[in-house]
């Protein structure tokens, strides 16, 4: 029951539903405390999808203590070294870094980037997000040269594990002036924020950034750096991606 309810949470947030997801998400996570007891994994992850719900929509002071409290469930059920651990780490430094609060942010993240290579590989996508994720931090707060290698290594284990083709805008398309999920506008839209491996118990592809956001990153990179040859091509790049991204979804709707 809880997972069906989550499910259909999922798919309200998703398409911006959020006053119709609220309920539902909090619903799951009131069965799955009678059920399993506080301090069970799945807890841990209903928790988190409402903080993600509360973070969508701006109201951080309610999103906060659901992700320290999904962290520490994660910590003392699962271990400190797991990916699911990794994936609480990153949610609550975007929220961190989504409010200014960078110096918080960093240690989480980089924690996150150890825990995914020590468990998925140095290769893994979920390897690249956290090396995307971290290096917009260190744009954000002007320290281009420790961000760009980030971001080109975040690019070739995406081309490598992925496709020189893929592009996240192809596997979900949004709501109209709404962000895809996993990404978030930085700065007024002046980058892709792959804000998120999936949150546990979501399934694979949620938040999952591909190559076209990755090459607008690090295009961004470039232009705020005055090294605008480099970046024209990135931006065009990323741009073929997202147009062929978008006629792929658009057959596959047709012929739906």
């Amino acid at each position: 029951m809880a997972a069906n309810l989550n499910n259909l949470a999922v798919l309200y947030r998703d398409t911006g539903r959020y006053a119709e997801a609220e309920p539902l998400y909090v619903r799951a996570l009131q069965i799955r405390e009678k059920a399993l007891g506080k301090e069970h994994p799945d807890v841990a992850t209903s928790l988190n999808n409402l903080a993600g719900l509360y973070r969508d929509t701006g109201r951080y002071a309610e999103a906060e203590p659901l992700y320290v409290r999904a962290l520490q469930i994660y910590e003392k059920a699962l271990g400190k070294e797991h990916p699911d651990v990794a994936t609480s780490l990153n949610n609550l430094a975007g929220l961190y870094r989504d409010t200014g609060r960078y110096a918080e942010a960093e240690p989480l993240y980089v924690r996150a980037l150890q825990i995914y290579e020590k468990a998925l590989g140095k290769e893994h996508p979920y390897v690249a997000t956290s090396l995307n994720n971290l290096a917009l931090l260190h744009s954000a707060t002007g320290r281009y040269a420790e961000a760009e290698p980030l971001y080109v290594r975040a690019l070739q284990i995406r081309e490598k594990a992925l496709g020189k083709e893929h592009s996240a805008g192809g596997d979900q398309p949004g709501q109209p002036g709404r962000a895809l999920p996993g990404h978030r506008p930085l700065r007024r839209g002046r980058a892709t924020l792959c804000a998120r491996p999936p949150d546990p118990g979501e399934g694979p592809g949620q938040g999952a950034s591909g190559c076209g956001s990755n090459l607008n990153n690090l295009a961004v990179l470039y232009r705020d750096t005055g090294r605008y040859a480099e970046a024209e091509p990135l931006y065009v790049r990323a741009l073929q991606i997202r147009e062929k991204a978008l006629a792929r979804s658009i057959r596959m709707w047709q012929s739906a």
